[in-house]
């Protein structure tokens, strides 16, 4: 094993990236990938031990590490997006909570075997199913709206009260058994419980009264934003251990809902800061656990406890806690399945083992091996199957990779239908409810309104969509529009129509930084494709085959005929772009405008020749008769 804390520190870095890369490659689910590869770097082939290495740094770096993902998570509990979803919800934290510690608990005893007082301390902290594994969850699963922030909000809200709970059931127990122990030191969990929601709430209040005034730089925002909630963070943890997430959840709660421009620009960044810990410390977890710990799983107490936790107390405090509320039994059925642990459950359960050994408690050895039975089987379980049960109860955007396209004109319209042909969805946007008259005639989805607003993210799903071209007659909107959503689709899948006016000093540098990729073969502009639409021109779907090769087909196009795109036989689309035309393969179904040139030709030639008939005829009756 190396023991350099850098090399350490990068092996981590590395490995955790890599295996985000590997589970977007091969579509599986990134913390399960993370997990396995965490633990054959660290217990199975011993490269790495980040616990023993890193030292005393270990557990802070965890906590920060954990503080921030908490915090990025809560910025997006905007109160506007549950709307409809509030009693569910509410219900869910509250009394679902409830309910699965006290089943939890239940289980913990009679089943995994553990005493009363760590069979409650280790039924609070499983109730968590924090960010760090919900998040990426769902942006594999795409699920529809409802579902989707039912599981967010309870995620997020959940994760720091599951810590408290495991805390206030420890102090329980402290008071009890100690004889020093009174009722002054409960008074003051609770008072320190109370003081991080205020002051995670006062920092948001003030990080927004910062940047409303412009007291911060634009290029100081982020790292003020982190050292904030680091402070935070630390404060409310020294005061009282894991009240630190309830500081930063306030903090980031409080921010959301204040809709500060500021904070908004920021997301792009944030989100990458949380892939980057999230992997790294998933990595840091499962490579520090210890060969023991993996034998110890296998003990039938211990997966018995697993097996309760999945199949019946989850399911149970759901439907329970759901009674009289409009969520659908297909909804139900989802969300109590989907229940994940992360980092929180393992950092805790470790912190909790070792107290309660300290305080005479032997059972509480087996607590790292338990809380890692459960993160494991979890997130296997549940990161397998989120997709599959999503689309078995119809609450996944399943279809093939949707396109939005901004900007209602007669192109739009005709491109839409003919995607919509190739069962793409496909949705028009745009502002006035005019240019949207031949979309609305033609019975296509569309959405009228600034699709910049920011009202449009709660008024519009756009989950079933992967592709967005900007395809109104202003250039400087277009370019706007890909830039504003850049963090949702990726610069990859923005597409905008060619300028008209492409002269001006260093304008192609520019294209390449702001915008989105110009799409469609020679770049044709808006005035050019609307124009031959309204002239006649045609939308023509074309099979390649073994017979029939693309180079075949290229070469009987007509001239001036315009590729539009392919649709790959899995329903993937790829668009024809100047700078990297795809590669067209057997199976794949080429969509192109055509002229009708042929057509015109022999139109034009018949009429030539009829003209020159009238004209031979005219001839043949100006000669003199004999």
């Amino acid at each position: 094993m190396i023991e350099s804390i850098l090399f350490n520190l990068m092996l981590v870095g590395f490995l955790g990236i890599a295996s985000q890369w590997a589970a977007w490659r091969f579509k599986l689910p990134a913390i399960v990938v993370m997990s396995i590869v965490g633990l054959l770097a660290g217990p199975i082939l011993g490269l790495i031990n980040p616990e023993e290495v890193f030292g005393e740094l270990y557990e802070p770096l965890i906590s920060m590490a954990v503080a921030i993902i908490l915090f990025e998570g809560s910025l997006n509990l905007d109160f506007r997006e549950v709307r409809g979803l509030g009693k569910p919800v509410f219900r869910i934290v509250t009394i679902g909570a409830f309910l699965a510690w006290i089943l939890g608990s239940l289980g913990a005893h009679y089943v995994a075997g553990l005493s009363w007082a760590v069979a409650f301390v280790i039924g609070g902290l499983f109730i968590v199913t924090g960010p760090t594994v919900i998040l990426p969850l769902l942006r594999q699963s795409k699920l529809k709206p409802r579902p989707a922030a039912i599981l967010k909000w309870e995620g997020i809200i959940v994760d720091p009260f599951g810590a408290l709970l495991a805390v206030f059931a420890f102090e329980i127990i402290n008071f009890l058994i100690s004889e020093d122990a009174t009722i002054l030191k409960l008074v003051s969990f609770f008072a320190a419980s109370l003081f991080a929601i205020v002051l995670g709430w006062a920092l948001g209040r003030f990080t927004g009264f910062l940047f409303e005034k412009g007291h911060v730089p634009e290029f100081l925002k982020s790292p003020v934003v982190f050292a904030l909630v680091l402070a935070g963070f630390s404060v409310s943890d020294q005061i009282t251990h894991e009240t630190g997430l309830l500081a930063v959840t306030a903090m980031g709660m409080t921010l959301a809902n204040m809709h500060i421009a500021s904070i908004s620009d920021m997301r792009h960044f944030k989100e990458n800061i949380s892939v980057l810990l999230t992997s790294t410390i998933f990595v840091m977890l499962t490579a520090s656990l210890t060969v023991d710990t993996l034998l110890e799983i296998f003990d039938w107490q211990i997966i018995g406890f697993v097996l309760l936790m999945l199949f019946i107390v989850r399911p149970l405090s759901i439907w329970l806690s759901t009674i009289g509320t409009d969520l659908s039994k297909r909804e139900k059925i989802l969300v109590g399945w989907i229940a994940p642990r992360g980092i929180v459950a393992l950092t805790v359960s470790s912190y909790f083992a070792s107290v309660l050994l300290d305080k005479g408690f032997k059972d509480a050895s087996i607590l790292t091996s338990l809380t890692f039975a459960l993160v494991f089987a979890t997130v296997c379980a549940h990161g397998f199957s989120i997709k599959w049960l999503a689309s078995k109860l119809k609450l996944a955007n399943d279809e093939h990779p949707g396109v939005i396209l901004v900007g209602g004109s007669a192109f739009s319209t005709e491109f839409a239908k003919a995607l919509r042909e190739l069962k793409i969805p496909t949705l028009i946007a745009d502002s006035s409810w005019q240019r949207l008259y031949s979309a609305r005639k033609a019975g296509l989805p569309f959405y009228s309104g600034e699709i910049l607003s920011e009202k449009t993210e709660y008024r519009l799903d756009m989950t079933p969509y992967d592709y967005m071209i900007a395809a109104t007659e202003l250039d400087s909107y277009n370019a706007l529009v890909c830039t504003s959503f850049i963090s949702e689709f990726g610069r990859n899948n923005l597409y905008q129509l060619n300028l008209r006016n492409q002269s001006g000093e260093d304008l192609e540098e520019m294209v390449h930084t702001i915008g989105g990729n110009i799409v469609f073969q020679d770049g044709p502009t808006w005035e050019e494709l609307n124009k031959r639409v309204e002239c006649g021109d045609v939308f023509r779907k074309t099979t390649v085959t073994e017979k029939y090769p693309f180079k075949s087909y290229m070469e009987d196009i007509e001239e001036g005929t315009i590729l539009l795109l392919i649709q790959k036989p899995t329903g993937k689309v790829e668009f024809f772009r100047n700078e990297a035309s795809p590669r067209v393969e057997e199976g794949d179904i080429v969509v192109s405008l055509t002229t009708r040139k042929k057509e015109m030709n022999k139109i034009n030639e018949r009429i030539a020749e009829n003209n020159e008939a009238e004209r031979n005829k005219e001839k043949e009756s100006e000669k003199p008769s004999r």
